[in-house]
């Protein structure tokens, strides 16, 4: 990463993480440092019901660049991200998961694509051909299927939407999350397509994911994410809800 002018915002939503925030804050940290740029990192506590908050709020006042941020309830992912996007003075806004199963090392690779390709929006991927992966082949099933369904109701031009790691020019999600309603399943997707629809350039990174929890997927995930999808093509190209001007 060379040359980066301007300032990063790490955005990491967590539920009930705190067997495992400390040691990615940390991770977190080690590397920004050595990127060598400003930067804040935002964690958004999800009402979790563990003591996660309460490590946030001791790491905070260790590390400066620590900013806390706490729902009283649980409201998903989305909603988190959203939250935590409101507390951003970065020109650029990292979006990472909690859990280092993509480790912050790789955003370095996600600058020099985005300066490159002179891109809006980088976006890891698991079907990159770079990509080195450690996850459960069910998974790799759904992502493949979900991705030949976004491709067919979307159109849109990258191949897995749903890898934690992301990187966004400030602007881009300034004009995209005012319209962004959904707060879980398919988050991701409704903010791609948005910024696809206003015409940012959106491109792939590769990444190197080790998943290091046991994980099973549910028909409820499943069904849900699917509906959130229909959602988002009816909203598109049904009500045209985001072709409307926020009423003044």
């Amino acid at each position: 990463m060379k040359n980066l002018n301007g300032k990063a915002s790490v955005i990491i939503p967590v539920y009930n993480g705190s067997d495992c925030i400390e040691s990615t804050l940390l991770e977190t940290l080690k590397t920004f440092e050595e990127f060598s740029c400003p930067y804040e990192i935002i964690v958004v506590d999800d009402g979790s019901r563990d003591d996660t908050f309460l490590r946030l709020k001791e790491l905070s006042r260790i590390y400066p660049q620590i900013v806390p941020v706490r729902n009283k309830k649980n409201f998903g992912k989305g909603r988190a991200l959203k939250k935590g996007f409101r507390f951003c003075k970065g020109d650029w806004v990292v979006f990472m998961d909690a859990d280092l199963s993509l480790h912050p090392e790789q955003v370095s690779t996600f600058f020099d694509i985005m300066r490159l390709d002179e891109a809006d929006v980088v976006i890891g991927s698991k079907f990159h051909p770079n990509s080195r992966l450690n996850y459960p082949l069910l998974r790799r099933i759904l992502s493949l299927g979900y991705y030949y369904l976004t491709k067919i109701l979307f159109g849109l031009p990258v191949r897995d939407t749903q890898t934690g790691l992301k990187l966004f020019r400030y602007e881009v999600l300034k004009k995209v999350f005012p319209k962004i309603l959904i707060r879980r399943f398919a988050f991701d997707v409704e903010v791609l397509v948005n910024a696809h629809r206003l015409g940012y350039k959106i491109v792939e990174a590769p990444v190197r994911l080790e998943q290091h929890w046991k994980s099973s997927v549910g028909l409820a995930s499943v069904l849900n994410i699917f509906l959130d999808t229909l959602g988002i093509f009816y909203r598109v190209y049904i009500l045209r809800y985001y072709n409307k001007r926020p009423k003044l």
